[in-house]
C-alpha cells in the first residue's frame, strides 16, 4: 500500500491544478514516471505474481481478487508469455472459420497470441517482438484474419501479421514469429502511432496519434483491402491530434448521413465528429467541448441506434476536475442524434475511485477497463429512456488490482489497460499492466 500511495503523490505533483487539457507529451511524462516509480519498488519483477488457477467469485471474492458477477476462468502472467519486460497494454480478439479464439496481447516488447479454449482457459501459442525498439504503448486490432500491430516505438510501422499462422501451433512449443520473414507486410508510411483503429466494413485502418508528416496526429488513413500492399488515401489533419476513434457506417436518427462512413474523435478535450467517407476530403462534422475536460482519451457508441455516445476523460479524475472532482471513475454521456450538435447530457459515476481507460458495448453493457478497479460492467439500456444516465447501474466487475482495495482505490495508472469482449463464447479477456491477462466469465442476467 506504502507504493501506491508514494505513486499517486509523486505523480499527481506534475499535473498542474489550473489544466483544462493535457498534451499528449505530458500524459506519457506523468505515466512514464509512475510505472519507473513501480519498477523500481519490484512491481514488475519476475516470479512477483503467483500463477492463478480458476476462481469462481464467491461472497465478493476470487481469491485474492474482489468481485461481483464475474468468474476467473483463467490466467496468465506476461512472463508466461514470453515477455521479458512482463509489463501488458493493449488487447484484441480474433476468430477463426471454425469458431476458434485467439487473442493478441499487447506487451512493451511485442504482441503475445494466446488461444481461448472450450472451457475458457488461456494457452500460450507464440509471439511477435516488437519491430524496432519496447515501448509501453502497443495498440492492435483485427480486420478478418489479419491483425494490424502499431507502438510508439520510433520507426516501429504497422506490422500485419496473418492469425492463421496460429492454427497448427501446440502450447508444448510456443514460437517466436520473425520480424521479417513472419509478417504479411510490414507498412513503413509511418512511424510511431498511439493507437490503431479498425474499420472492418470498409477494410480501413486508422492509424492515430502518428508522427507522419502533414497529419498533425490525425486519422492517418489506410485501405487493408489487400493486407499484404496497405495503400493509404490520405490522412485527416484537420482537428489536430487524434487519441483514438471509433468508425462505422452510420445507421442512426440524422438521417443527412444515412450509409456515409462517420468517425467519433477523441481529440484530446474535445469530441470530433468527421465525415470520412471520401477519404481524400474528410469533413468535420462538429467539435464540442465539456465540463471537466482534461483529456479526452476514448469512447464507444452506446446503442445499436446510433443516439448515444460514451465517452472517458483519462486525466478528470486525478486533477479532480468537473463531474470527476470525488475521483469516482466518471463516464460522460453524450447524445449524437444531430451529428452537427452533439450534446453532453449526463454522466454516470462509478463507485469506485479509478481513472479510466477503454470500454467497448456489446448487447447494452459496457466492459470497461478502468486501470486500479479492473473490469467494470455496467447496463447503459437506460440511456433511451433517460439520457441523464441516472439509470445506468453497475452489474458486474473483477478488480485485478488489490494492491488499493484498502483506501478504497487511487485516482493512477495501474491495474487494467483494455478489455476484449466480443468473443462468441462470452469469455471476457482483460489484459492487466502488471499481471497479464484474465480470461473472465460475466456471470449476470
Amino acid at each position: 500500500m506504502k507504493t501506491a500511495t508514494v505513486l499517486l503523490t509523486a505523480v499527481s505533483a506534475l499535473v498542474p491544478a489550473s489544466a483544462a487539457s493535457e498534451l499528449m507529451s505530458t500524459l506519457k511524462r506523468l505515466k512514464l514516471d509512475a510505472w519507473a516509480a513501480q519498477s523500481e519498488a519490484g512491481i514488475f519483477d519476475i516470479d512477483r505474481y503467483a500463477a492463478q488457477a480458476a476462481t469462481p467469485c464467491v461472497n465478493g471474492k476470487a481469491g485474492e481478487y474482489a468481485c461481483n458477477n464475474v468468474d476467473l476462468v483463467s490466467f496468465l502472467r506476461h512472463q508466461d508469455m514470453g515477455s521479458s519486460t512482463r509489463r501488458g497494454n493493449d488487447i484484441w480478439g480474433w476468430t477463426s472459420s471454425t469458431g476458434r479464439e485467439f487473442a493478441a496481447v499487447g506487451q512493451t516488447d511485442g504482441t503475445a497470441f494466446v488461444e481461448v479454449k472450450s472451457d475458457g482457459s488461456l494457452v500460450y501459442l507464440g509471439r511477435l517482438p516488437t519491430q524496432t525498439t519496447s515501448s509501453s504503448w502497443r495498440d492492435m486490432k483485427v480486420i478478418g484474419d489479419y491483425v494490424y500491430i502499431g507502438s510508439e516505438a520510433s520507426r516501429h510501422g504497422l506490422q500485419i501479421f496473418d492469425m492463421k499462422k496460429l492454427l497448427n501451433l501446440s502450447p508444448s512449443s510456443p514460437k517466436t514469429f520473425s520480424t521479417t520473414s513472419d509478417l504479411t507486410a510490414h507498412y513503413s508510411g509511418f512511424g510511431n502511432s498511439h493507437n490503431i483503429v479498425a474499420h472492418p466494413e470498409t477494410n480501413m485502418i486508422y492509424a492515430v496519434g502518428s508522427g507522419a508528416s502533414g497529419c498533425r496526429g490525425g486519422l492517418f488513413m489506410l485501405n487493408v483491402s489487400n493486407p499484404a500492399r496497405p495503400t493509404s488515401p490520405g490522412c485527416l489533419s484537420a482537428g489536430g491530434y487524434v487519441h483514438d476513434a471509433q468508425c462505422v457506417i452510420y445507421r442512426g436518427p440524422d438521417t443527412r448521413y444515412t450509409g456515409r462512413e462517420i468517425c467519433f474523435n477523441f481529440n484530446e478535450d474535445t469530441l470530433d465528429i468527421v465525415d470520412v467517407t471520401s477519404k481524400s476530403r474528410p469533413t468535420t462534422l462538429s467539435s464540442t467541448a465539456y465540463n471537466g475536460a482534461s483529456y479526452t482519451h476514448q469512447g464507444w457508441l452506446a446503442d445499436e441506434e446510433m443516439r448515444f455516445l460514451l465517452l472517458d476523460d483519462e486525466l478528470d479524475e486525478q486533477t479532480r476536475t468537473g463531474p470527476a472532482a470525488n475521483q469516482r471513475t466518471t463516464t460522460y454521456i453524450v447524445d449524437v442524434s444531430n451529428l452537427t450538435k452533439p450534446v453532453f447530457t449526463g454522466t454516470y459515476q462509478s463507485p469506485a475511485k479509478a481513472i479510466d481507460h477503454n470500454q467497448y458495448v456489446k448487447d447494452g453493457l459496457s466492459y470497461q477497463a478502468n486501470y486500479g478497479s479492473g473490469l467494470r460492467i455496467i447496463d447503459v439500456r437506460s440511456l433511451s429512456t433517460d439520457p441523464t444516465g441516472k439509470g445506468i447501474k453497475e452489474v458486474g466487475f473483477f478488480d485485478c488490482y488489490p494492491e488499493d482495495d484498502s483506501v478504497g482505490g487511487i485516482a493512477e495508472f495501474t491495474g487494467t489497460w483494455s478489455v476484449y469482449p466480443y468473443f462468441k463464447s462470452g469469455y471476457v479477456l482483460l489484459n492487466s499492466i502488471e499481471r497479464g491477462v484474465f480470461s473472465l466469465r460475466y456471470t449476470g442476467s
